[in-house]
C-alpha cells in the first residue's frame, strides 16, 4: 500500500494502517506507499508506507500490526493460487459451456462480489474514510485480536459459498481472476494467523499513534454539524482502539516479542508531540486542537452554523482531545517506557529474535514478493544486482569528471554541497517546486505511453511536524475514487540534509506520475470489474510498478538530463537492489543494525540519517522491502516478453494497459494477464496485416 527509500503504500503502494503495517488496498487498509510503502497486497501497500513508502496507501500479515479492520486480515497477496472450481480433469471432460453460460455466470458472480465487498467494507469505518464515504464515519474499527479472527471468520465462510454457488469453469477469464484474488485474500490471512502476535502495533515508522492524527486531520472531512459530532465521536473512540492495540502489544511481549529501542524511543517522542501543546498543555495549539479549531471556523465560513455552535463544538472536542486522546497515549507512552529497558540496542532481525521467527519472516517474504522464493535466494538476487549497478555507477565517473574508484565517488558526490538544498524554509519550498514540475513534465507525455490515464489529480506536501522524522522515506497516499481528494506525495522535509537533489526527481516518478499516483488512480476508476479489484493491493505489484516507472520515466522526453540525475536514478535503483541483501540479511543471517548499516555505506552515496532510517524501517516491517526490486525485474522481464513475441507489433501503451487495466494483484496472476494480452495481439495482428494489405 507503496514513499521513496521507505515504501506505498508501501509503495502496496501505500504508509500503514492504525496497526502500523502497509495497507492493502482493502477494508481498513490506509492506502500509503512507502517507497520505497503497502503497498502491498491485500498493504504492501503502500502499504502502504509511509511509500513507506503505503504504501496508502501500498501490507501485511494477520498481526498487532495489521490493524485496520479486514484490512489487516485479508488483504494479502500470496502466491500459485488453486481455484476451486471442480476436478480439472472431470471439468475437460464435460461439455464446454456456451458463451451465454459463461456470460451470464460471470456477470452472476460480479453482482455477488459487490454485495460481497460492501459487507466487507463495514468491518472498517476507517477504510469507508478513505473511500470518500460518510457512512460509519463515527466509528473506528475494532482493532482486537477478536476482532481480526472474526473478519477472517467472515472471509473463510464467503468463500465457501463462492465456491459452492459458482462454476469457476464457467466464468470468463477476467471473472475467473476476481475469483482467484478473493480466494487468496482469504488464504493469506487465513496463513498469517499463527503469526498473529508478531507484529508491532507501535513503532517508529507507521505506528498506531501517528496514523490517527494523520487520519483525523487529513482525512475525515467535516461539511456539517453531523460531520463535526462524527469527528468529536472518532477522537472519544479512540481511546477504545489504542486499548485494544496496548491489549495486543502487552500480549506480545509477553511471548518475547517487542520491537527494537529506538521503534520506543520514536513511540514516546511521536506520543508526547501529539499531545503537547493547547489544550493539553501550555504553549502552541497541538496539531489536533488546531484542526479542530479549524474544522469548526469552516463551517462557520460556509454558513453551516452559528459563531455560537461552533464554540460548542470546538468544547466537545476539547473535552474529547483532554478525557480520551490524552489518556489513550499517556497509556502508549507509559507501555513504552516500560518496556524500554528489554529492547535491543544493536539490533537484529525477526529470525533470531522472536519465537518461529524464521517462519514468520518466511511467511512475510511469501507475503510481499508473491513468490516462493527463499531468503537466500533473495539473498543472492541482491548481491548481483547490487554488483550489476555498481558497474553502471562506475560509467558515471567520467561524465562527472571524476577519476578515483567508486567508493571516492561515492564520497564525492555525497561532499558536494551543490547537491543540497538549504536547510530553511525557502529549500523546502524550493523541493516541493522542483517536485512538482517534473511530475508535471512527465504528464504532457503520458498518452504516448498509456491508454489509460488517470483523472484524479496530485499534490506534493511536506508531512506534518508530528510525525515528520529526519531522512524517512517520502509517501504517497492515494485520491479518493471519485477524485473529490487528490492523491499526495508526502516529502519528509526537517532536515533537507538527508534530500539531496540527486534524488529528488527519481522519487518524484516513483511516488507521482508515473509511479503511485497513476497506478493507483487508474485501478480505482476501473469499471467493469468488480469493486473489491479497484482497492486491492499487492505490494510487489504496486512498488514494482514505482520502481519500474522510475525505469520507464529515462525513456520519456527532458527526464534525467544531466549525469547528476541519472546517477540519482541508478543509485534509486541500487538502494532498492541494497535492500534485498540487507533485509535478508538481518531477518534471516542475523545482521544487526550495524552490519546493515556498513553494507548500506560502502555500496551507496545515500545520506547518513536516510540510511539509519532505511535499516530501522526493515527491522520493524520484515520482508516489506524486497518486494520493489522482486516486482520491477517481473514487469521489466514481462515486457521483453512481449517485445519479444510481438516483434513490430508491440505496443507499449497496449501493454502498460494490459498491466494497469486489472487493479493490482499477485505476480504470477499479472504474468497470466500478460500473456492472454500477448496471445490476442498476435490473433490481431494477421488481421490487421491483410486489412492494410
Amino acid at each position: 500500500m507503496s514513499g521513496h527509500r521507505g515504501g506505498a503504500g508501501g509503495g502496496d503502494g501505500r504508509a500503514r494502517d492504525l496497526h502500523g503495517t502497509t495497507p492493502a488496498r482493502n477494508p481498513g487498509d490506509t492506502r500509503a506507499t512507502h517507497d520505497h510503502p503497502q503497498g502491498a497486497g491485500g498493504r504492501s501497500t503502500t502499504q502502504n508506507g509511509a511509500s513507506t513508502d503505503k504504501e496508502y496507501p501500498s501490507v501485511r500479515i494477520v498481526s498487532a500490526r495489521n490493524t485496520l479492520a479486514l484490512a489487516l486480515a485479508l488483504g494479502l497477496s500470496a502466491c500459485n493460487p488453486q481455484p476451486a472450481g471442480g476436478d480439472a480433469t472431470a471439468s475437460t471432460e464435460a461439455a464446454a459451456p456456451t458463451a451465454e453460460q459463461v456470460q451470464d455466470e460471470s456477470r452472476r458472480l460480479n453482482a455477488w462480489f459487490d454485495e460481497q465487498y460492501e459487507e466487507q467494507l463495514q468491518f472498517s469505518p476507517i477504510q469507508l474514510t478513505f473511500l470518500g464515504r460518510k457512512d460509519l464515519n463515527d466509528q473506528i474499527d475494532d482493532l482486537s485480536e477478536a476482532g481480526t479472527r472474526e473478519r477472517v471468520a467472515w472471509m473463510k465462510a464467503s468463500v465457501e459459498a463462492m465456491e459452492s454457488k459458482f462454476d469457476y469453469d464457467r466464468l470468463d477469464p477476467e471473472t475467473q481472476l476476481s475469483w482467484d484474488l478473493w480466494k487468496r485474500q482469504y488464504e493469506d490471512a487465513r496463513d498469517g494467523l499463527p503469526f498473529i502476535a508478531h507484529g508491532y502495533p507501535f513503532d517508529q515508522m507507521n505506528g498506531a499513534q501517528n496514523i490517527l492524527p494523520m487520519f483525523m486531520i487529513n482525512f475525515h472531512k467535516v461539511d456539517d454539524e453531523k460531520d463535526y459530532l462524527a469527528y468529536v465521536s472518532r477522537l472519544q473512540k479512540s481511546e477504545v482502539a489504542f486499548d485494544q492495540l496496548l491489549e495486543r502489544g502487552r500480549a506480545a511481549t509477553a511471548e518475547g516479542i517487542r520491537p527494537p529501542k529506538f521503534a520506543y524511543e520514536g513511540v514516546i517522542d511521536q506520543s508526547k508531540k501529539v499531545i503537547t501543546g493547547a489544550p493539553f498543555g501550555e504553549g502552541p495549539d497541538s496539531a489536533l486542537w488546531a484542526d479542530a479549531q479549524a474544522k469548526a471556523d469552516a463551517l462557520v465560513e460556509a454558513g453551516t452554523i452559528s459563531a455560537e455552535r461552533a464554540a460548542e463544538l470546538k468544547d466537545q472536542a476539547r473535552k474529547a482531545l483532554l478525557e480520551h486522546v490524552k489518556p489513550a497515549y499517556e497509556r502508549i507512552i507509559a507501555f513504552a517506557e516500560a518496556d524500554l529497558p528489554k529492547a535491543a540496542d544493536d539490533a537484529t532481525g525477526v529470525g533470531t529474535t522472536q519465537p518461529d521467527g524464521a517462519a514468520y519472516y518466511a511467511y512475510q517474504l511469501k507475503q510481499n514478493t508473491t513468490t516462493d522464493m527463499s531468503a537466500e535466494q533473495i539473498h543472492e538476487l541482491g548481491l548481483k544486482e547490487v554488483a550489476r549497478l555498481r558497474g553502471e555507477l562506475e560509467a558515471l565517473r567520467a561524465p562527472a569528471g571524476y577519476e578515483g574508484d567508486l567508493e571516492g565517488f561515492f564520497k564525492h558526490v555525497q561532499a558536494d554541497p551543490e547537491r543540497l538544498f538549504p536547510n530553511t524554509d525557502a529549500g523546502r519550498q524550493a523541493y516541493i517546486d522542483e517536485a512538482t514540475a517534473d511530475i508535471a513534465n512527465i504528464k504532457q507525455h503520458l498518452p504516448n505511453y498509456f491508454g489509460l490515464l488517470p483523472k484524479a489529480d496530485l499534490v506534493v506536501k511536506r508531512v506534518e511536524p508530528f510525525r515528520e522524522q529526519d531522512g524517512a522515506a517520502q509517501h504517497y497516499y492515494p485520491a479518493t475514487p471519485d477524485g473529490s481528494r487528490p492523491g499526495i506525495y508526502y516529502a519528509h522535509l526537517s532536515d533537507m540534509n538527508a534530500m539531496p537533489k540527486t534524488e529528488l526527481e527519481v522519487i518524484a516518478y516513483h511516488e507521482g506520475l508515473p509511479g503511485h499516483h497513476m497506478q493507483i488512480s487508474i485501478a480505482q476508476e476501473l469499471t467493469g470489474i468488480p469493486k473489491f479489484r479497484t482497492q486491492y493491493g499487492s505490494t510487489a505489484y504496486s512498488e514494482g510498478w514505482g520502481l519500474y516507472s522510475e525505469w520507464l520515466a529515462k525513456e520519456m522526453p527532458g527526464t534525467y538530463q544531466s549525469w547528476y540525475a541519472e546517477y540519482g536514478r541508478l543509485m534509486s535503483e541500487m538502494w532498492r537492489a541494497i535492500r534485498l541483501v540487507v533485509d535478508t540479511g538481518l531477518h534471516a543471517k542475523g545482521w544487526t543494525e550495524q552490519q546493515a548499516y556498513d553494507y548500506f555505506r560502502a555500496n551507496s552515496s545515500v545520506p547518513d540519517a536516510a540510511i539509519r532510517s532505511e535499516i530501522r524501517r526493515y527491522l520493524v516491517n520484515p520482508g516489506q522491502a524486497t518486494a520493489y526490486k522482486i516486482g520491477m525485474i517481473k514487469i521489466q522481464d514481462l515486457r521483453r516478453k512481449a517485445e519479444s513475441e510481438l516483434g513490430e507489433g508491440f505496443d507499449i501503451r497496449g501493454f502498460h494497459d494490459a498491466v494497469l487495466g486489472g487493479g493490482a494483484m499477485p505476480l504470477d496472476l499479472l504474468e497470466k494477464r500478460v500473456d492472454r494480452w500477448i496471445e490476442s495481439q498476435k490473433s490481431a495482428a494477421p488481421a490487421v496485416d491483410a486489412e492494410a494489405a
